[in-house]
């Protein structure tokens, strides 16, 4: 039981200096994962759900709503 909680904290160990090598080797930065902050997303007029249902109510508020009966 302690050999193999070694082995899972040697992995774990290697993981996370590998993970430390490529954010050094990359200036330190992760590019943005955002939706509205990628040019092909933008490119095809895909926005995050937050900023099209905004855009979703303000064409809806330009419409008249007929109330007749």
């Amino acid at each position: 039981m302690m050999k193999l909680m070694l082995i899972v904290l040697a992995i774990v160990a290697i993981s996370m200096l590998l993970l430390t090598v490529n954010i050094w080797l990359r200036g330190g930065e992760f590019r943005s994962q955002h939706i509205g902050q990628s040019k092909e997303m933008r490119r095809r007029g895909i926005h995050c759900v937050q900023s099209m249902d905004a855009m979703e109510r303000k064409e809806k508020r330009k419409q008249r709503v007929s109330e007749s009966r």
